[in-house]
């Protein structure tokens, strides 16, 4: 048994059972990759993949404990190579993070500032999608960390700890009806044409799902990943918009107003994933500490030990 056997597996697995394409990502060859993988199913005794023909289709119920097995050992490896790396350079070195176009756009940048003022030798990556897809980045080890909404809190195999509270706002332009109104109320949204947020990002669920209790149906007229989309369509008078408080900014948007609804939707609670059991250099636990600062180095390690109470905002 050796690593390159491990190896191919995973791959495989992570190219949908696809030897050709794991053998490309491999850098080697599919022949090879293909022998590798029944040799260690000799030496185990079992077989790992069901085939048909000579194309494997999927995992065995052994081999699904096979792949448990071969993801923990191929972890340990990376973490083993990240500690060399890091007590060979301390500040340097390079660092991917995975968030969504909100975050990357209105709360990351003076965090990413101050981070690179500090580690300027640091090669710094922002990777973007939906929360399942950054989430997704960094089980499979293309991220160091994801940051998003509560949602990635669900997502098996990552370890989330919140970083702030935030609330959505309706933007209107200045002189509309509603910027008289004293209490908006959800019937009052669901009577105009509604621009917000595409299902998937920035606590769109949470709006869903106060029209529902209610049994209104809003005429969701445009949905966007992006907060300036949104505001730049309310502007053209197409309709009303709720974005994230954070993505409003009084001096750039002169010609809309902001109206929070925390009320009617609740707060919501960004957090910072790590994958479980994943070896973090000294200088992304700065990075998560400028991000949140009572996430220190201590309770990061104690939350990734499992060692740690539940941990709230």
């Amino acid at each position: 048994m050796n690593l390159h056997q491990l190896r191919f597996v995973r791959e495989a697995v992570r190219q949908n059972y696809n030897l050709t394409d794991a053998a490309k990502a491999l850098f080697t060859s599919q022949p090879g990759v293909s022998k590798a993988i029944i040799e260690l199913e000799e030496e185990l005794g079992v077989d790992i993949f069901t085939r048909h023909g000579k194309r494997i289709r999927g995992l065995t119920e052994p081999g699904r404990l096979v792949l448990q097995s071969v993801e923990l050992i191929m972890q340990e490896i990376d973490s083993l190579k990240r500690i060399g790396k890091e007590y060979a350079a301390q500040d340097s070195g390079s660092f991917t993070i995975a968030t969504t176009h909100t975050q990357a756009r209105y709360m990351l940048p003076k965090v990413v500032q101050a981070f690179m003022q500090r580690f300027p030798k640091v090669r710094l990556s922002l990777l973007q999608g939906n929360p399942r897809q950054i989430a997704d980045m960094v089980k499979n080890d293309q991220a160091d960390l994801a940051i998003a909404t509560e949602s990635i809190a669900a997502v098996d195999g990552l370890i989330t700890l919140p970083c702030y509270q935030w609330e959505h706002v309706l933007v209107v332009p200045h002189e509309h009806p509603l910027t008289k109104s004293k209490a908006i109320s959800l019937e009052e949204i669901a009577g105009y044409p509604l621009i917000t947020y595409d299902a998937a990002f920035a606590g769109r669920s949470k709006i869903d799902h106060a029209f529902e209790l209610r049994n209104l149906k809003p005429d969701v007229l445009l949905e966007a990943i992006d907060a300036d989309v949104i505001k730049t369509y309310v502007e053209l008078g197409m309709g009303i918009g709720i974005i994230a408080g954070m993505a409003f900014d009084q001096e750039r948007d002169r010609n809309l107003r902001a109206i929070p609804v925390g009320h009617l939707f609740g707060m919501n609670v960004s957090r910072v994933a790590v994958k479980q059991g994943a070896y973090l250099r000294s200088y992304i636990y700065t990075f998560i500490e400028l991000l949140a600062p009572t996430l220190n180095r201590k309770m990061v390690e104690s939350a990734m030990r499992g060692t740690s109470d539940n941990y709230e905002l």
